[in-house]
């Protein structure tokens, strides 16, 4: 099971709350001339950034759900294809629609027509002058694959001699298929919006350069030395906490 990538930003704001906890600590003794390290500015940093997790935290589920469910709905696409290509071989479809179908299969499974040239192979034919334009397998990625099934399906469509008696190979399940795929794939990119509007915000809080919670909180630490000195007992309680920059989407 994967970490949830929001524990680092979870960590700063954390931190945050202790560094401002040890400032409220030290009464009037904490008195800087620079606005945004005044208490005031840290209450409103640390309830900002808050928010900005709460709101993370709410979204995130519903987006790993969603790519749970893409990533289930997909796993037997590859030997349902694998069967349709079998179905056609069974006929007497000609070899240039066996190969058309064949075509289509590949790009769904992530195969190659030819073997992948290795990199001395390549070396040497281009030492012999011959160009070399290694076009990429992979087109893997759920909307190339939606893509690329939704092609064959037309394909099928047009061969009269696609008709099997199997009901999931019929081209009308294929199309309910290939449907309820493009369903779950969308239902990601719609988690996926918000989720990443969220992220936006909260590095804008967190990590902006100046005002952002890092950098503030490095300031009022600096401050703290300023004011008590680098060997006082307040220096050493806000110095070994960590502030890291993690503005990723």
């Amino acid at each position: 099971m994967s970490s949830n990538p929001e524990t680092g930003h979870a960590k700063n704001v954390s931190n945050f709350e202790s560094l401002l906890s040890f400032v409220k600590g030290y009464g009037a003794s904490y008195n800087p001339t620079r606005d945004a390290i005044r208490i005031t500015a840290l209450d409103e940093i640390l309830a900002n950034a808050k928010k900005s997790l709460t709101e993370i935290d709410t979204l995130f589920p519903g987006y790993t759900n969603a790519v749970s469910a893409r990533e289930s709905a997909f796993v037997p696409l590859g030997k349902l294809i694998t069967r349709v290509n079998n179905a056609i071989k069974a006929t007497d479809t000609t070899q240039q629609v066996d190969e058309s179908v064949k075509t289509l299969v590949r790009k769904l499974q992530g195969t190659r027509a030819t073997a992948k040239i290795s990199d001395e192979d390549k070396k040497q034919l281009e030492a012999e002058g011959k160009e070399v334009n290694q076009i990429s397998a992979s087109q893997m990625g759920y909307d190339n694959r939606l893509e690329n099934f939704y092609k064959l399906i037309m394909l099928l469509q047009s061969i009269p001699q696609y008709n099997p008696n199997e009901e999931d190979l019929k081209i009308s399940t294929l199309t309910a298929l290939y449907e309820d795929l493009k369903t779950k794939n969308t239902a990601v990119v719609n988690a996926y919006t918000p989720l990443s509007n969220a992220r936006i915000a909260r590095n804008e809080v967190m990590y902006t350069e100046l005002t952002g919670l890092v950098d503030v909180s490095s300031d009022a630490k600096v401050y703290i030395k300023s004011v008590f000195g680098a060997s006082s007992p307040q220096y050493k309680q806000v110095s070994k906490l960590e502030f890291k920059s993690l503005a990723k989407l």
